[in-house]
Protein backbone atom coordinates (compact mmCIF):
# COMPACT_ATOMS: atom_id res chain seq x y z
CA UNK A 1 0.00 0.00 0.00
CA UNK A 2 1.04 3.74 -0.87
CA UNK A 3 0.07 6.08 1.50
CA UNK A 4 0.72 10.17 0.34
CA UNK A 5 1.58 12.48 3.28
CA UNK A 6 3.03 15.69 3.43
CA UNK A 7 5.28 16.42 5.49
CA UNK A 8 4.81 20.09 6.44
CA UNK A 9 1.36 19.13 8.19
CA UNK A 10 1.18 15.15 8.54
CA UNK A 11 -2.07 13.86 8.67
CA UNK A 12 -2.72 12.24 11.86
CA UNK A 13 -5.35 9.99 10.45
CA UNK A 14 -2.99 8.55 7.97
CA UNK A 15 -0.14 8.64 10.78
CA UNK A 16 -2.17 6.95 12.87
CA UNK A 17 -2.93 3.74 10.08
CA UNK A 18 0.80 3.62 10.09
CA UNK A 19 1.21 3.10 13.88
CA UNK A 20 -1.57 0.21 14.08
CA UNK A 21 0.44 -1.25 11.31
CA UNK A 22 3.70 -1.04 12.75
CA UNK A 23 1.65 -2.46 16.08
CA UNK A 24 0.61 -5.26 14.33
CA UNK A 25 4.09 -6.32 13.16
CA UNK A 26 4.18 -4.67 10.08
CA UNK A 27 6.71 -3.00 7.74
CA UNK A 28 7.33 0.33 6.85
CA UNK A 29 9.10 1.91 4.06
CA UNK A 30 9.33 5.79 5.16
CA UNK A 31 11.12 9.26 4.67
CA UNK A 32 13.81 10.68 6.57
CA UNK A 33 15.50 14.11 6.48
CA UNK A 34 17.89 11.87 4.24
CA UNK A 35 17.16 8.31 2.04
CA UNK A 36 14.09 6.57 2.75
CA UNK A 37 14.20 4.32 5.42
CA UNK A 38 12.80 0.57 5.93
CA UNK A 39 11.49 0.58 9.45
CA UNK A 40 9.38 -1.50 12.10
CA UNK A 41 8.24 -1.54 15.94
CA UNK A 42 11.71 -2.23 17.82
CA UNK A 43 10.07 -4.30 19.96
CA UNK A 44 8.75 -6.78 17.89
CA UNK A 45 11.46 -9.63 17.32
CA UNK A 46 9.41 -11.26 14.36
CA UNK A 47 9.39 -7.61 12.58
CA UNK A 48 12.49 -7.18 13.28
CA UNK A 49 14.02 -10.54 11.95
CA UNK A 50 11.72 -9.60 8.58
CA UNK A 51 14.24 -7.05 7.67
CA UNK A 52 17.08 -8.93 8.23
CA UNK A 53 16.12 -11.17 5.68
CA UNK A 54 15.02 -8.20 3.55
CA UNK A 55 18.69 -6.86 4.03
CA UNK A 56 19.86 -10.78 4.08
CA UNK A 57 21.85 -9.88 7.30
CA UNK A 58 21.33 -11.76 10.81
CA UNK A 59 19.60 -9.67 12.88
CA UNK A 60 22.31 -9.54 15.69
CA UNK A 61 25.17 -8.60 13.07
CA UNK A 62 22.98 -6.01 11.72
CA UNK A 63 23.79 -2.31 11.84
CA UNK A 64 20.17 -1.32 12.67
CA UNK A 65 19.65 1.93 14.27
CA UNK A 66 16.45 3.43 15.67
CA UNK A 67 14.27 6.51 14.49
CA UNK A 68 13.30 8.38 17.95
CA UNK A 69 11.26 11.39 18.85
CA UNK A 70 13.59 14.20 20.53
CA UNK A 71 16.72 13.90 23.25
CA UNK A 72 14.06 12.58 26.54
CA UNK A 73 13.12 9.53 24.33
CA UNK A 74 16.92 8.82 23.55
CA UNK A 75 17.72 8.79 27.16
CA UNK A 76 16.30 5.66 27.48
CA UNK A 77 18.38 3.49 24.88
CA UNK A 78 21.60 4.92 25.91
CA UNK A 79 24.06 4.77 28.60
CA UNK A 80 24.50 8.29 30.72
CA UNK A 81 25.98 10.72 28.28
CA UNK A 82 28.05 13.95 29.99
CA UNK A 83 27.21 17.35 29.77
CA UNK A 84 29.63 18.48 26.42
CA UNK A 85 28.15 15.33 24.70
CA UNK A 86 24.79 16.50 25.20
CA UNK A 87 24.88 19.73 24.30
CA UNK A 88 26.23 19.24 20.95
CA UNK A 89 23.27 17.00 20.27
CA UNK A 90 20.90 19.15 21.80
CA UNK A 91 22.41 21.61 18.82
CA UNK A 92 22.68 18.89 16.07
CA UNK A 93 19.11 17.29 16.45
CA UNK A 94 16.55 17.19 14.85
CA UNK A 95 19.27 16.68 12.11
CA UNK A 96 20.77 14.21 9.34
CA UNK A 97 22.90 12.27 11.75
CA UNK A 98 23.38 8.74 13.54
CA UNK A 99 24.76 8.94 16.94
CA UNK A 100 26.29 5.81 18.42
CA UNK A 101 26.54 5.28 21.73
CA UNK A 102 26.94 2.34 24.20
CA UNK A 103 23.50 0.76 25.13
CA UNK A 104 21.41 0.74 27.46
CA UNK A 105 19.37 -2.66 29.20
CA UNK A 106 16.53 -1.44 27.37
CA UNK A 107 17.92 -1.82 23.82
CA UNK A 108 16.00 -5.23 22.26
CA UNK A 109 17.80 -8.43 23.33
CA UNK A 110 17.73 -9.56 19.60
CA UNK A 111 19.62 -5.89 18.98
CA UNK A 112 22.30 -6.06 21.48
CA UNK A 113 23.15 -10.17 22.03
CA UNK A 114 26.01 -9.61 20.29
CA UNK A 115 26.46 -6.06 20.13
CA UNK A 116 27.31 -3.06 23.24
CA UNK A 117 26.12 -0.50 20.77
CA UNK A 118 22.92 1.80 19.35
CA UNK A 119 22.75 3.90 16.73
CA UNK A 120 20.21 6.46 16.99
CA UNK A 121 18.69 9.17 14.79
CA UNK A 122 16.07 12.07 15.49
CA UNK A 123 15.69 12.96 11.26
CA UNK A 124 14.09 16.81 10.52
CA UNK A 125 11.40 14.73 9.25
CA UNK A 126 8.07 15.49 10.72
CA UNK A 127 6.63 12.29 9.10
CA UNK A 128 9.10 9.79 10.86
CA UNK A 129 8.76 11.66 14.32
CA UNK A 130 5.20 11.62 14.31
CA UNK A 131 4.76 7.93 13.67
CA UNK A 132 7.07 7.26 16.51
CA UNK A 133 5.58 9.97 18.89
CA UNK A 134 2.07 8.18 18.35
CA UNK A 135 3.77 4.72 18.09
CA UNK A 136 5.11 5.53 21.63
CA UNK A 137 8.50 4.02 21.06
CA UNK A 138 11.30 4.33 18.47
CA UNK A 139 11.19 2.43 15.17
CA UNK A 140 14.05 0.14 13.59
CA UNK A 141 15.90 2.29 10.55
CA UNK A 142 17.85 0.61 8.31
CA UNK A 143 18.43 2.18 4.70
CA UNK A 144 16.74 1.44 1.57
CA UNK A 145 19.64 0.81 -0.95
CA UNK A 146 19.27 0.36 -4.99
CA UNK A 147 21.01 -1.64 -7.07
CA UNK A 148 21.54 0.86 -9.25
CA UNK A 149 25.63 1.86 -10.08
CA UNK A 150 24.89 5.60 -10.05
CA UNK A 151 22.24 5.61 -7.40
CA UNK A 152 23.21 4.52 -4.52
CA UNK A 153 19.69 5.20 -2.73
CA UNK A 154 16.31 4.81 -4.30
CA UNK A 155 14.86 8.30 -3.92
CA UNK A 156 11.61 8.06 -5.81
CA UNK A 157 8.75 6.82 -3.74
CA UNK A 158 6.46 5.46 -6.38
CA UNK A 159 9.51 3.10 -7.77
CA UNK A 160 10.27 2.13 -3.85
CA UNK A 161 7.00 1.17 -3.78
CA UNK A 162 6.79 -0.99 -7.17
CA UNK A 163 10.01 -2.66 -5.93
CA UNK A 164 9.08 -3.45 -2.14
CA UNK A 165 5.35 -3.57 -2.22
CA UNK A 166 5.41 -7.35 -1.92
CA UNK A 167 7.69 -7.38 1.02
CA UNK A 168 6.24 -4.43 3.48
CA UNK A 169 2.88 -3.26 4.34
CA UNK A 170 2.93 0.46 3.65
CA UNK A 171 5.22 2.41 1.86
CA UNK A 172 5.04 6.58 2.99
CA UNK A 173 5.10 8.82 -0.06
CA UNK A 174 6.27 11.98 1.18
CA UNK A 175 7.94 13.22 -1.45
CA UNK A 176 11.30 12.62 -3.36
CA UNK A 177 14.03 11.66 -0.89
CA UNK A 178 17.88 12.54 -0.74
CA UNK A 179 20.32 10.03 -1.88
CA UNK A 180 22.97 11.18 1.03
CA UNK A 181 23.14 9.13 3.94
CA UNK A 182 23.30 10.68 7.44
CA UNK A 183 26.17 11.41 8.59
CA UNK A 184 27.46 8.77 11.32
CA UNK A 185 29.22 9.83 14.65
CA UNK A 186 30.62 7.48 16.78
CA UNK A 187 30.58 8.76 20.73
CA UNK A 188 31.13 5.57 22.82
CA UNK A 189 34.50 6.70 23.63
CA UNK A 190 32.81 10.36 25.48
CA UNK A 191 34.33 11.98 21.81
CA UNK A 192 32.90 12.54 18.29
CA UNK A 193 34.28 10.73 15.74
CA UNK A 194 32.63 10.83 12.50
CA UNK A 195 32.79 7.06 10.98
CA UNK A 196 30.51 8.03 7.27
CA UNK A 197 30.67 11.28 5.95
CA UNK A 198 27.18 12.11 5.18
CA UNK A 199 24.58 14.60 4.28
CA UNK A 200 25.15 16.52 8.32
CA UNK A 201 28.31 18.52 8.97
CA UNK A 202 29.17 18.16 12.34
CA UNK A 203 32.14 20.78 12.70
CA UNK A 204 29.75 23.53 13.20
CA UNK A 205 28.18 22.18 16.21
CA UNK A 206 31.45 21.10 18.22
Amino acid sequence: MLIKIYPENPNPKAIEQVVQVLRKGGLIIYPTDTIYGLGCDITNQKAIEAIARIRNIKPEKANFSFICYDLSHISDYIKPIDNATFRVLKKALPGPFTFIFNASHNVPKLLSSKKKTVGIRVPDNDIAREIVKQLGNPILSTSIRDEDDIMEYSTDPELIHEKYESLVDIVIDGGYGDNTASTVVDCTNGDFEVIREGKGDLEIYL
